[in-house]
């Protein structure tokens, strides 16, 4: 049973929703963190016909987790530049509130258009598929000949409104625990692996974990460190768990007489068992990103890092020959 206060709020949907809030969203937006990996071919500028590859990150993420696959897109798809960014609170981007995929979709839309990018094949993981699928549509609502985005990634998320498990939650509490750790008692991700695995109930989870203590700083071992040097979790944890409840919306309802739609190609990549369950919302897929193809791997949620060589194929394939 989800906890209360992970439910989903009521929410407004479709154009109203975008429309009342997107002048308050330029001005709460943020400059977020990237790496960028430029095209191999000389002369290659991002402004050309074979434009860039960006990627979103899902939630406790950061572009640091995509580094591996991004050298992988970048072999592949020599032509191409390929960013990485971080979303706001997490990774090196500002903290900031509200982050709601309002907020996050402004700030990824501001970070394309200051950057000159056009044509952009845009990948997103978990919450930062549903980034990636706001941002489409809302640039669609605006203009449907909008050439920002040519083509779209999504990978194990889809465009619903849909309850959080309550995991996220205690994970949160978790590192909030660790945080909360006098100095000297957390000297080593193990030490931080106990607690979090403490938080877990009948499943234990040593990948997400791994997954989680990635965004651990330790203090400094050398021999001018300070007694006062904590262990931290280099996440907004406040401002997270304040944002669970915008996390399980989306900003737009396929069930609406009216509501946008992405006519571009668009790629789905679902894991065979994610809790998500994708497939699921074909409907959905197919009411907002008509030429929304579907593909599924054996995998979990994490479908890009338990079968990158397959996710990677199924990538590359589909950004070659659209």
């Amino acid at each position: 049973m989800l906890s209360s206060r992970l439910l989903p709020r009521p929410s407004l949907y479709g154009r109203r929703l975008f429309s009342r809030v997107h002048h308050a969203e330029e001005k709460q937006r943020v400059d977020l963190s990237f790496n960028l990996l430029k095209p191999l071919n000389p002369g290659q500028e991002t402004s050309s016909s074979e434009g860039p590859l960006v990627i979103l990150h899902g939630l406790f993420g950061s572009k640091r987790n995509w580094s591996s696959l991004c050298k992988a897109f970048h072999r592949d798809l020599p032509g191409r530049a390929v960013y990485s960014l971080d979303l706001r609170n997490h990774g090196s981007s500002p903290h900031a509130r509200p982050m709601t995929y309002q907020t996050m979709a402004e700030d990824v839309r501001h970070f394309l258009e200051t950057h000159g990018l056009n044509n952009v094949s845009l990948l997103g993981h978990s919450m930062g598929a549903k980034v990636a699928m706001s941002i489409a549509l809302s640039l669609a609502e605006k203009n449907p000949k909008d050439e920002t985005i040519s083509r779209l990634i999504v990978a194990d998320m889809a465009p619903v409104k849909a309850e959080l498990s309550i995991r996220l939650s205690q994970y949160i509490s978790a590192m909030q625990d660790v945080n909360a750790m006098p100095a000297g008692m957390i000297k080593s991700l193990p030490d931080a692996d106990r607690i979090l695995a403490h938080f877990e109930q009948e499943t234990k989870n040593p990948a997400v974990r791994q997954f989680l203590l990635t965004n651990l700083l330790l203090p400094s071992h050398s021999r001018t460190s300070h007694t006062h040097e904590k262990a931290k979790f280099a996440l907004p944890l406040s401002i997270l768990q304040d944002a669970l409840p915008d996390l399980a919306e989306f900003p737009y309802d396929h069930k609406e007489a009216t509501h946008p739609t992405f006519d571009r190609p668009t790629l789905v990549i679902s894991g065979t068992h994610s809790e998500y369950r994708i497939l699921d919302h074909t409907k959905a897929f197919k009411t907002f990103f008509p030429r929304a193809k579907l593909e599924s791997l054996d995998a979990g949620h994490w479908v890009h890092a338990e079968r990158p060589n397959e996710f990677k194929k199924l990538v590359v394939d589909f950004i070659k020959s659209t």
